[in-house]
Order: C-alpha cells, then structure tokens, then sequence
C-alpha cells in the first residue's frame, strides 16, 4: 500500500495536458498512488487535444476508476487519500461540485474530499467568467477548496508553452507537499535603490 493516494480527474475543459502531465509527475513520486477518474468530455477532449486514446491515459495512472461507478473506493470518506486535482475542471464540473450535485464519481470524489477536509485543488478553466462561474468558485472556496486557474508565471521568464504547463503542474503539486523539482522559484528582485 502507498503512503499517499491522491485522486486525479480530468473533466471536460480545454487543457487535457494538465491532467496528463500532474499522472506523468505523480508516477515519478514515490508512495504516491494515483486515482484516475475521467469523464466522457475529458476523454473526448483528450483525444481532440492530445491525440491521446483512453488507454494511455489510463497507463498512466494506478488506479482507474469509472466516472459511472458511483461505488468506487474513492467514493467513500472511508478510504484515505490526501485530496484530488481536477485539472482541467470544466464550468459543469465546478457547479456539481459547489452544489453538491453529486451524480457522477468526478463530483462525488470532490464531495467527499470536501466532507473529510481533505484538499480540492480544481485547476478552472473558462473565459472571461460570467457570474455563476465566480459564485461558484467563491462556494468551493468558502467549502475549503482551492481554485487554481492556470495562469502563466511571466516572472519565471518560461521559453514555451510546454514549460507554462510544467510550471503550473509544479505549483499544483506544491500544494500537496509534492516537490517535483519543475517549478522556477521566485528568489525576490536585486535592487540597487535602498
């Protein structure tokens, strides 16, 4: 058994490579578990994105878990994990989620992290924002989740996009004491004025 297991889903919002590049990561730690919960957007949007099939995806995660399978051990309080990523979490799977519609295994998982005071990390992706979108995001932040829009670190002076996404998967990471060594750090501004 792992020390750790941390839930990952990937719903259907545009930017499938988080989702994928947090399990690449994971699977480089050590007595971390992964669960994977996939939605039917989130695959479809993998294949659209990625050009990546179900299969491997799922190779990538430890355990798989059907978002129909509302039965799942994620599904229960009773089994410890140290939270879950939704990344990317689309509008659909944040209302579900601050309102506690939980109808597939995607939203209950985030349920009962929310329930056990377990960490929520939802990596939100829409633009602009209209005002339910906001609501929302106030709800499962007042709940104890946090919202992680994945918003470039210009301060980093990252060369490509690809290193935009190892940076924000890094800083996702950092919120489960998960140092993965991707992450350019801010070491503060030498300046000559005193």
């Amino acid at each position: 058994m792992a020390d750790r297991r941390i839930i990952v889903a990937i719903t259907g919002a545009t930017g499938s490579v988080y989702g994928v590049r947090i399990l690449e990561a994971l699977a480089g730690v050590p007595d971390v578990e992964s669960h994977l919960v996939i939605s039917a957007a989130g695959l479809l949007n993998a294949a659209t994105e990625l050009e990546m099939p179900r299969a491997d995806i799922e190779s990538l995660a430890d355990v798989v878990h059907s978002d129909k399978n509302i039965g799942a051990s994620i599904a229960s309080g009773s089994f410890k994990t140290d939270g879950m990523i939704v990344a990317p979490c689309s509008m659909k799977t944040l209302a579900a989620i601050a309102t506690g519609f939980a109808d597939t295994l995607v939203a209950r998982s985030a349920d009962v992290v929310l329930k056990e005071r377990r960490r929520l990390t939802l990596v939100t992706r829409e633009t602009p924002l209209n005002l339910v979108h906001l609501r929302n995001m106030v709800t499962v932040t007042e709940m104890g989740g946090v919202i992680f829009p994945p918003v470039p670190s210009f301060y980093a002076k990252l060369e490509s996009l690809d290193a935009m996404v190892e940076q924000t998967v890094g800083r996702i990471l950092d919120l489960f004491d998960i140092d993965t060594g991707q992450v350019r750090r801010w070491r503060g501004i030498k300046s000559s004025n005193r």
